[in-house]
């Protein structure tokens, strides 16, 4: 409900017993001017406009100081004479001294917090004295933070601490990993790499080395080294030897500190092949098939970190020549490719995916890569586009390629679009590929297998289940069957289950039962 400034005003007016002025510079000197010849007590103007705006008084006495607002410095506060002193969800409560600039804060408000205004009146001389404080808590915090930034760069720079950040990566990229952990615990550093699929630690270090680790690392990736109490993303490139490293950052504040995770992408050993992830001769030539019809939507699917961003990239790469606008919207992009356009959602600016894909849709492409299906209006857009004669690929995240025609359908979707839009859904997890050097036994005749680490496993590949739309299914899914019955009909057409592929793979040797049940024991 907006909020009657006229009437306020008006009611305002008739409690000091004048006419309303032409202007709140007029208003606000009348005020002075009446203080100052002390036909009126500060406190009683504050009590009128109380009682003309129907606000709660301020108890000085029992006020206490807010917290300073990162998106809102002083500056704006001491321009303005007002303080932010309570944030709800939609809306935000300013001190301010009196009432003849509300409108103009309010729209302020609006702009700067997408807030609605809430107020409270106090004294000028006391809301002076707290943006006069204020004022000096951010200009000792900038002081502060100046000189702690200044040590954290001297630290980051020590010959030790770039030689220790340089030998975990190096480690990482000898283990052939794909992400780094670094957490600080109680008493020391754990640093730690993902190799295909399983964390292992490779070092551990003193506590007290970490502010210095951290900030190299940020350097590294042009993030602020003095915050630690935000999260940060970046992303950067680093040459070690020969090998070229995409690094993305990421780091959350913990108990202990920060915990900092490095996803690695190696630029230079990047292949993007449907021939080499692992999907039989039979899965594949189906697949092969489905991709090459110009139009409609074919779906990956799989938990997080099954491998679906290296499907769809495949897929492109097969498909990429200069005959054909291919257009990404990604978050984030993972990897590059020459020939594509590839966006990058970014949602604090209203890149989401759903406005992204409908800018892309008016950008005549042939082939769309929407990185994740997350919402109804994605999907809206997503199948529409599929049915206008663009290619569609997408991922969700559903245990099972059936689960992804009945996600849609819960998302809101008509069973008539879905059966119309979809032709196939490809769901997939990664296991681990048994060691070819000491055969899964970790122990290569000569002590600890150093391919595998002892591990007995090395490398990693897929296992598919491939849903193709036939025409006996697109009228199951119009008639809203059940899960179970769109399988049946699945398997009776020819589909090969995540389960039923991966037992294939153990029988020939390529990786173990143990292993199978570990990555799909769901399925």
């Amino acid at each position: 409900m907006t909020f009657d400034f006229s009437s306020a005003r008006q009611t305002l007016a008739d409690l000091l017993k004048r006419p309303i002025p032409l202007s709140s510079a007029e208003a606000r000197k009348a005020d002075m001017d009446a203080l100052h010849r002390g036909e009126i007590a500060e406190n009683d103007l504050i009590n009128f406009y109380n009682t003309a705006y129907k606000t709660v008084p301020v108890e000085e006495e029992e006020f206490e100081m807010p917290d300073v607002q990162k998106d809102a410095p002083w500056e704006f506060f001491n321009a303005n004479t007002c303080l932010p002193i309570e944030h709800e969800e939609d809306s935000i409560t300013l001190l301010v001294a009196d009432p003849y600039d509300l409108e103009h804060l309010s729209y302020l408000v609006s702009k700067t917090w997408n807030k609605k205004l809430n107020f409270r009146f106090a004294r000028r001389p006391f809301l002076e004295r707290l943006l006069h404080k204020l004022e000096s808590v951010e200009e000792e915090n900038s002081a502060v933070g100046t000189e702690d930034e200044n040590m954290l760069r001297s630290m980051a720079g020590e010959a030790r601490i770039v030689r220790l950040v340089n030998d975990i990566f190096t480690r990482a990229i000898e283990l052939g990993a794909s992400d780094i952990h670094i957490e600080p615990n109680e008493e020391s550093v754990s640093v730690r790499c993902r190799v295909d699929g399983m964390l292992t630690e490779i070092i551990s270090c003193p506590l007290k080395e970490f502010p210095a680790i951290a900030s190299r690392i940020k350097l590294l990736g042009n993030l602020n080294i003095a915050e630690s109490r935000l999260p940060q993303d970046g992303r950067t490139n680093i040459r070690l030897g020969k090998d070229e490293l995409d690094m993305r950052i990421s780091t959350i504040p913990i108990m202990n500190g920060e915990s900092i995770v490095l996803r690695l992408l190696n630029s230079d050993a990047l292949s993007f092949d449907l021939q080499t992830l692992g999907m039989n001769e039979d899965i594949l030539k189906k697949f092969n098939k489905l991709i090459n019809i110009p139009h409609g939507m074919i779906l990956v699917v799989g938990p997080t970190g099954s491998g679906k961003t290296t499907t769809l990239y495949s897929v492109i790469s097969q498909l990429n020549d200069s005959r054909k606008k291919i257009i990404t919207v990604e978050d984030p992009v993972e990897y590059k490719m020459q020939g594509l356009c590839q966006m990058q959602v970014n949602a604090k600016i209203g890149v989401t995916f759903a406005n992204g894909l409908r800018s892309i849709v008016r950008q005549d492409p042939d082939i769309i890569l929407v990185g994740e299906i997350r919402d109804s209006e994605t999907a809206d857009i997503a199948i529409n586009a599929a049915l206008t004669g663009h290619l569609v690929l997408s991922t969700l995240h559903t245990n099972d390629a059936v689960g992804a025609v009945t996600r849609l359908v819960d998302m809101g979707m008509e069973n008539f679009l879905v059966s119309s839009a979809l032709s196939g859904v490809l769901s997939q997890r990664l296991v681990r590929k048994v060691c070819t050097a000491c055969h899964g036994t970790g122990n290569d005749g000569n002590g600890k297998c150093r391919r595998c680490n002892g591990s007995g496993y090395k490398g990693r590949t897929g296992i598919y289940e491939l849903l193709l739309l036939s025409d006996e299914l697109r009228m199951a899914v119009n008639r809203n069957a059940s899960s179970s019955e769109l399988e049946a009909i699945a398997k009776k057409d020819g589909m090969i289950t995540l389960r039923e592929d991966g037992e294939e793979k153990v029988r020939l040797g390529i990786t173990t039962q143990e292993e199978l049940n570990r990555s799909a024991a769901e399925v």
